[in-house]
């Protein structure tokens, strides 16, 4: 099974966005050395202090000069905020720094009313899924150049490389997101730290939607990834405690408290009350927990049954671990857990 990474750039306590991204490059570069498949970076607007990751489309452009091998993408560039064609121009451009391993991962999100009024966005839009689909149908028109000539855009292009274009995704964390990207044809990512509920239901939607013939996306078959909340330790009990930032931090979001600080291990044990529970070995058929833990061995059973229950062989992790050391250090331990190829 393939392991690859999302990462958010959070702010370090003390720091700036500055080390955010150096610790964001940092981890492409162990990862790459670690065997990952993929290294996406997320985007976030209106909380700079806290999540840097803003545009995804100029980090990567960081990272196409600090790797070599590792693809990078994004998870994701949220469509409702942008033109199709200026994403498909930045993914060309990207593309053409890192040919032939740039990965686009497209989904759609609203930030607060002040972020969207501020981007531009319109929040009222009467049909969002066939927006959505349109704008995606769009980058990748786009992006391969599959206007008719009669169309318009037909004479546009995108700057790229002989090994590309970008790959396109679609992500997200509903059923109608996998239902887009199987009527579209492409590569679909489910978040399953977000609404893990949904994970299985998402699937069977993408898979019966799938259309190889009527789609842009050129699959003959179904491709999917699920990305979680994993971190790992030498000891499932480590893990666990490993694990506090984010269940504390899923607490605050419920109480619509988040603070202006991730807390660190020390705090999340305070607030929660104690260290967490190690995440068991062996899940309930209907339990998917919104953030895992574990040793090695019970780390890569939990990946592998999560993976199994909706039919991928790829998954892409995600943490809440606000010690950069710690989270390189779980990276590592996951990496050795799934049996990966270290590259040279």
């Amino acid at each position: 099974m393939d392991l690859s990474v999302v990462d958010l750039s959070p702010v370090p306590r003390g720091g700036t966005a500055a080390d955010a991204f150096e610790n964001t490059v940092d981890a492409a570069k162990h990862a790459e050395r670690l065997g990952y498949e993929r290294f996406w970076v997320a985007e976030h607007h209106g909380m700079g202090d806290r999540l840097a990751g803003t545009t995804p489309e100029v980090l990567l452009g960081r990272l196409a000069g600090a790797t070599d091998s590792i693809r990078i993408g994004s998870g994701a560039v949220l469509m409702n905020h942008y033109s199709p064609f200026k994403v498909a121009e930045s993914f060309g451009v990207l593309d053409g720094l890192a040919p032939g391993r740039v990965d686009l991962g497209m989904g759609r999100a609203n930030g607060s009313p002040a972020s969207d009024r501020a981007l531009g966005t319109d929040r009222r839009v009467e049909n969002p899924n066939e927006d959505h689909r349109e704008r995606i149908t769009a980058v990748v028109n786009h992006l391969r150049g599959d206007y008719p000539d009669e169309h318009p855009y037909s004479d546009l292009s995108v700057p790229g490389s002989d090994s590309g274009p970008a790959v396109p995704w679609v992500l997200g964390s509903s059923p109608a997101s996998g239902e887009i990207a199987g009527e579209l044809g492409l590569r679909y990512c489910f978040a399953g730290f977000i609404r893990p509920g949904f994970a299985e239901r998402a699937f069977a939607a993408y898979r019966e939607a799938f259309d190889p013939e009527g789609g842009v996306g050129g699959l003959d078959e179904p491709q999917g990834m699920v990305a979680v909340n994993a971190v790992a330790a030498e000891t499932d009990e480590a893990a666990a405690r490993r694990r506090a930032p984010a269940e504390a931090t899923f607490r605050r979001m419920q109480r619509g408290e988040l603070g202006d600080e991730t807390p660190t291990v020390e705090e999340a044990v305070e607030e929660l009350g104690g260290a967490p529970e190690p995440t068991p070995a062996t899940l309930d058929a209907d339990e998917w927990p919104r953030a895992i833990s574990g040793g090695p061995e019970t780390i890569s059973g939990l990946l592998e049954q999560l993976a199994d229950r909706v039919g991928v062989d790829e998954v892409m992790t995600q943490h809440t671990v606000p010690d950069h050391d710690d989270a390189l250090d779980s990276h590592a331990l996951l990496a050795e857990a799934m049996d990966l190829d270290p590259r040279e």
